[in-house]
């Protein structure tokens, strides 16, 4: 039943609230408005489904916990107090490190935090996106720029100093200086953690529909590239380690959930639609809420799909997933984990990247180079067995 790496004996764990105030207009993300009815019974289930592996994973001590969604923060701090009391009394947490909680501006207040805090939550990723208002109404968040520093000044006067800011770049109507306004701020802040992420355009959401009959304008490649460049090189003069492709941090501050699941280390998720690597399997839950609660008050658990994974693909993906941070494919750590040298697999691949410049390697690393950052989908598919 084990996974060749499950030797390490510890495991992250990702819980899915569902429930948003409102549906933000380029989310494909399993989320809906919440309702009273829904999360009282999501919840009960959620906490019914943590139950069911408390014997699968008694062996396994809980490093990491993220508290995603949707917008975890719209809902009453007791759902989440009472939920992480569970999850305490579970699993073996004697190494739990960090406990992230995913929020947005405006759905916080002291009391909340301080609920939080109690409860052993000592990371908070705030989804801002962009300090320009006028940005934030046309992708439709619900909340403004004063929210979010109203929100961030909340959580430093409670204690909190491990903090990540979500922005994005290549949104409608954004320009370079936009978002060079928004990282200066965001700068001054003194933020611990920053993640900026691209714009992707994704079926069956609303900026989908308006992009498809040209209702609104988007930066172009080129200018969306220039964005990238320029907030990569103006956080590296502040200090901020740019450690993964999309992720930037103070030193000592990288998101240890986060790089598990680049690392290919086993995790569970639990709550709808979540995804799991545990036991040479990856395996995920039912997506449609109604299916999850049935399942789950049948005292079954909610996996809708499963796939073993060989130890051809988990070297691909440990491969992909390496090239995303910058410190890349170490070649000593690929030794000790799968036995063989990355050459005998690898070798004419890494050589043709090397040549077309986009991946550069010495006697211990294989990492992108800055042009590769920008044709990663033309390195990682060629890693694919």
């Amino acid at each position: 039943m084990m996974k060749r790496n499950d030797y390490m004996k510890d495991f992250s764990l990702y819980i899915h609230i569902p429930f948003c105030e409102k549906k933000c207009y380029y989310c494909d993300f399993t989320s809906f408005k919440k309702d009273s009815t829904d999360i009282d019974r999501y919840m009960s289930n959620l906490d019914k489904e943590i139950l069911m592996y408390e014997e699968i994973l008694a062996d396994y001590k809980l490093s990491t916990i993220f508290i995603g969604g949707g917008t975890p923060s719209s809902i009453t701090s007791i759902y989440i107090k009472k939920i992480l009391e569970r999850i305490y009394r579970v699993f073996n947490i004697e190494e739990l490190g960090e406990v992230t909680i995913e929020a947005n501006p405006g759905t916080l207040n002291r009391q909340k935090i301080k609920d939080y805090k109690d409860a052993g939550i000592n990371r908070v990723s705030l989804g801002l996106q962009s300090l320009n208002d006028n940005i934030l109404r046309a992708i439709g968040r619900m909340h403004t720029s004063k929210d979010f520093l109203e929100s961030f000044y909340l959580l430093r006067e409670e204690g909190f100093h491990n903090i990540n800011v979500d922005l994005m770049l290549g949104l409608p109507g954004q320009s370079l200086v936009d978002l060079k306004n928004t990282l200066y701020r965001i700068i001054d802040l003194d933020v611990e953690h920053i993640s900026l992420y691209s714009l992707i355009i994704e079926d069956g959401t609303l900026i989908k529909n308006w992009y498809d009959n040209g209702l609104i304008d988007l930066p172009n490649e080129d200018l969306e590239r220039l964005m990238y460049h320029e907030s990569v090189e103006l956080l590296r003069q502040n200090n901020y380690k740019h450690y993964e492709i999309s992720n930037f941090a103070k030193e000592g501050y990288e998101c240890k959930h986060n790089l598990r699941y680049w690392k290919i280390e086993p995790y569970l998720g639990v709550g709808l639609n979540s995804h799991s690597n545990l036991f040479n399997k990856r395996f995920w839950n039912q997506s449609k809420l109604i299916n999850y609660n049935e399942s789950i008050e049948s005292n079954k658990l909610a996996v809708e799909g499963e796939e073993i994974i060989d130890k051809s693909m988990e070297i691909a993906e440990y491969c992909i997933m390496g090239l995303r941070l910058k410190s890349g494919i170490i070649k000593s750590e690929y030794l000790n984990r799968f036995g063989e040298d990355i050459d005998k697999r690898y070798r004419k691949i890494i050589k043709k990247h090397v040549h077309n410049n986009l991946i550069k390697e010495d006697y211990n690393s294989i990492v992108l180079t800055n042009k590769g950052l920008d044709l990663s989908n033309q390195v990682e598919v060629d890693f694919i067995p």
